[in-house]
């Protein structure tokens, strides 16, 4: 019957029927069984043979693979995952490269005895990503730009299209996010972002508005807190940076100390990759897209940003793209060893006096601690946020919603968060969304039904 083709279990019963027979038969009763069992099933000469001449599969003597017992405790597990909560939610790249240091201070928060010590330390980064995977979420927002291309003095800020390529710290890409909620009427806050190419240092400002002179002097608080010389800017193409004072603010110096002043393209992020990541991981994550426009949060904000300093700059690890190759349509990306960027600059041969005083921060600070003063600031900022005219929000934002955190074990004296803070809750549940969302619909069918309900059956006074 020309088109027919016997089932793949009817292949397999047949085989069956006739593996002992073949096996036990003479030659030329083989032969006559090969070519009606190639003919039956459909197969290819040499594959028949190969199958009637092997032992039949036997799926009940399978090999029963017995699971490997597990290396690590629930308890490392558990503080595994307070560190990750109280580190930023880092990845397990960094989080690993970030352990030996905060180790001390793991000691004096948490029962740590020589097992959980070895267990910490020995963790893969493959098996954190396992081992944490219930506690992570995923989070989608959609960025808003408020950026208007400046005019003046384009030709003489040169255009920097290659990539960066340098081993000195002190070149910076620098940027503005603002900070103006859902409407961009009026003044409202911005933040000056600043990252150093060589040693991904990060410095942040906060400003009122986007005025020139007040770029001007934020520039200037922000290079006498760096721990190297300022040697270069480069910016996007917005009139607060493109402007006569920020050009003689570079070019006003001595001449063995000029500040090199360049500009991204038009309309390309990419030529600012490394302060445009910053822009979300240091700066939306934390403050998200609410509007400040008073001197209270202003000043809030500041304060936080000294902290954060601190946080990011000492104990929190990052990772420095080394190579990217591509083959075909896959790119292969190799990066450095993660290290803190108060590391690299170590690592630059830098001894300046800004970087001694960085040092005995880092062997005085404990980092519990200061993630803990870190909420309570951002527990304080989000009261001030305020929507159009100044109006105090009166619903609480989705954020403060957070997802059960691991139970706490922890010594008397362990800070322990008793309320959701922002600092540990910048990811957001789609699955909580969802709840949410259901449970505001089932509010407004209920409130609808009730109403209908009462219009048409009036209560007697």
């Amino acid at each position: 019957m020309e088109g027919y083709s016997m089932a793949r279990q009817s292949k397999r019963e047949y085989l069956r029927s006739i593996h002992k027979r073949y096996r036990q038969g003479r030659r030329t009763e083989k032969s006559a069984m090969l070519e009606e069992f190639c003919k039956v099933c459909g197969y290819h000469r040499k594959y028949a043979i190969w199958l009637l001449s092997r032992p039949l599969f036997n799926a009940a003597a399978r090999r029963r693979v017995t699971p490997r017992s597990t290396s690590y405790s629930k308890a490392s597990i558990a503080t595994l995952a307070k560190v990750w909560q109280a580190s930023g939610y880092l990845c397990s790249q960094r989080l690993k490269a970030a352990l030996p240091q905060w180790l001390p201070w793991i000691k004096k928060h948490f029962e740590v005895n020589a097992q959980l010590e070895k267990d910490l330390l020995g963790i893969s980064a493959r098996q954190m990503d396992r081992r944490l995977s219930p506690h992570k979420r995923t989070v989608k927002r959609r960025l808003y730009g408020t950026t208007r291309p400046g005019s003046l003095l384009k030709r003489m800020i040169p255009i920097k299209t290659d990539h960066w390529d340098v081993s000195l710290p002190g070149y910076l890409e620098i940027d503005l996010v603002s900070h103006s909620g859902a409407s961009a009427a009026g003044e409202f806050i911005y933040t000056l972002d600043c990252v150093d190419i060589a040693t991904g240092w990060v410095e942040r400002q906060a400003v009122m508005g986007k005025g020139q002179l007040g770029i001007v002097s934020a520039l200037r608080e922000i290079e006498q807190r760096l721990p190297f010389a300022l040697r270069g800017i480069d910016s996007d193409n917005g009139s607060e940076f493109i402007n006569t004072h920020l050009f003689n603010f570079c070019q006003q110096r001595a001449k063995n100390r000029s500040v090199q002043f360049t500009r991204s393209r038009p309309y390309k992020k990419d030529d600012n990759a490394h302060v445009e990541q910053k822009n979300w991981t240091h700066v939306r994550k934390l403050l998200g897209w609410e509007r400040y426009d008073t001197l209270e949060a202003l000043s809030a904000i500041n304060h936080l940003y000294q902290q954060l300093r601190i946080f990011q700059n000492l104990f929190q690890p990052s990772m420095k793209l080394r190579t990217k190759i591509r083959k075909g349509s896959r790119v292969m990306r190799r990066y450095d060893p993660p290290s803190t960027p108060l590391e690299r600059v170590l690592k630059s041969s830098q001894r300046t006096p800004p970087i001694e005083a960085l040092k005995s921060t880092l062997k005085n600070t404990d980092p519990f601690e200061l993630s803990h003063h870190i909420d309570q600031k951002l527990d304080c900022l989000y009261n001030l946020t305020s929507q159009k005219n100044a109006v105090v929000r009166d619903k609480a934002p989705l954020r403060q919603l957070r997802f059960n955190s691991v139970p706490q074990q922890h010594k008397p004296g362990l800070l322990a968060h008793k309320s959701p803070s922002p600092w540990k809750d910048w990811t957001f549940s789609k699955k909580l969304k969802r709840q949410q969302y259901e449970i505001q619909r089932r509010i407004r069918t209920q409130t609808s039904v009730r109403s209908s309900h009462d219009s048409t059956n009036p209560s007697s006074g």
